[in-house]
């Protein structure tokens, strides 16, 4: 363990004050990348560093690097974040949507439930690519997978969604 997630996990506030100003411009780019809003993506970061604070007995150098442990997690907190943010247009208590905007609403959905139908590998690359902006040669260096195989998943990803979808197409 970094001698720095050690001093945070026994509690020196100091060392995280220093981790972060280390950390905090990546967290914040990874975040606006995923969000596309400053103001929840700063939110996102201080629940990242929360998350940090923690979890530093948790880290594990032998998984990851410090960067890529601190970016997954900011990762999956922005996500988890545009998810809620899906969640919320689509509660139930919403007023009924004005004309036009029904069929977009289903299609939403449509979507939402053929995406979950897939296997969890190609969702994870269509996340990436859609969520992320990754090319699949980033995608692949991010997943240690091979390209060619990224691009197999993506693919037939894309291929059971148009099937998946077709009913809903105009």
């Amino acid at each position: 363990m970094s001698p720095l997630l050690q001093r945070i996990a026994a509690g020196d506030r100091s060392a995280l004050a220093e981790f972060y100003d280390r950390h905090a411009g990546l967290v914040l780019a990874l975040c606006l990348r995923i969000l596309r809003d400053r103001a929840e993506a700063e939110e996102v970061m201080q629940e990242v560093f929360l998350q940090a604070w923690r979890q530093a007995d948790r880290y594990d150098p032998a998984r990851a690097s410090v960067t890529s442990w601190l970016a997954v997690i900011a990762r999956s907190r922005a996500l988890d974040r545009v998810r809620r943010r899906v969640a919320r247009r689509e509660a139930p208590e919403e007023a009924i949507p004005a004309a036009g905007e029904a069929p977009r609403t289903a299609e939403a959905i449509a979507v939402r439930e053929a995406l979950r139908a897939l296997p969890p590998a190609q969702r994870l690359a269509l996340e990436l690519a859609y969520y992320e902006g990754l090319t699949q040669v980033e995608i692949a260096e991010r997943t240690g997978e091979p390209l060619g195989t990224i691009k197999t998943r993506m693919r037939a990803a894309l291929l059971k969604l148009r099937e998946a979808l077709r009913p809903h197409r105009a």
